[in-house]
């Protein structure tokens, strides 16, 4: 794949993808932070289209908001994920995955 940026969310409490988790990114610059695009899981945790195509990144700032308090249906203390990451080469591809349950999260940068 060429550049892009892409995501998914599997739920390591259940050892199953995470289907209709609302996502949200944003672009963050100058202390300003834009919203670029609000988007769903499908059943494979996947989004059906890329957050942002080739040719659409840019260098600099972003963050994803995942919605995981929605998604277990209970905040008993987590509601929101923020993965803030930065884009340095605009033209490869960045996967952001998110790995979680109702107590805890990790992420990386995929393939």
């Amino acid at each position: 794949m060429s550049g892009g940026l892409t995501t998914h969310v599997l739920d390591t409490a259940r050892g199953r993808p995470a289907a209709g988790v609302a996502i949200e990114l944003a672009r963050l610059a100058g202390g300003a932070r834009e919203v670029l695009r609000t988007v769903t899981t499908n059943a494979d945790g996947r989004t059906d289209e890329p957050l942002m195509g080739d040719g659409e990144l840019q260098a600099g700032e972003y963050e994803l908001v995942f919605a995981v308090g929605d998604y277990f249906g209970e905040r008993e203390f987590l509601d929101r994920v923020p993965v803030r990451f930065s884009i340095a080469e605009p033209d490869a591809h960045y996967h952001v995955p998110l790995l979680v349950s109702p107590w805890s999260y990790s992420t990386y940068r995929g393939s």
